[in-house]
């Protein structure tokens, strides 16, 4: 009669975490995805997305420390990608 539903289980750990830990999960898995392409180019372009969008979650409520993060990125991205190589 009792199946095992993991919604309540998803559901506590979500409830534990705000949306700025959730980006920067996704945000250092997107980086550990994009180091084997060996392109400077996509891991500038992922860090552009990511501070533009560690700006944009502090309005949603996340910690205003996510704000800094998303303008480091957007200083150190652009010139990573101006080095990089064709």
């Amino acid at each position: 009669m009792f199946e095992f539903v993991p919604l309540p289980l998803v559901d506590d750990f979500l409830l534990k975490i705000n949306v700025g830990d959730a980006v920067f999960a996704l945000f250092a898995l997107s980086l550990l995805a994009s180091i084997p392409l060996k392109s400077r180019k996509v891991l500038s372009l992922n860090s552009i997305l990511f501070g533009v969008l560690f700006l944009l979650i502090v309005s949603m409520g996340a910690p205003p420390t996510y704000a800094y993060l998303g303008v480091a990125l957007l200083v150190v991205a652009p010139l990573l990608y101006t080095t990089a190589g064709q």
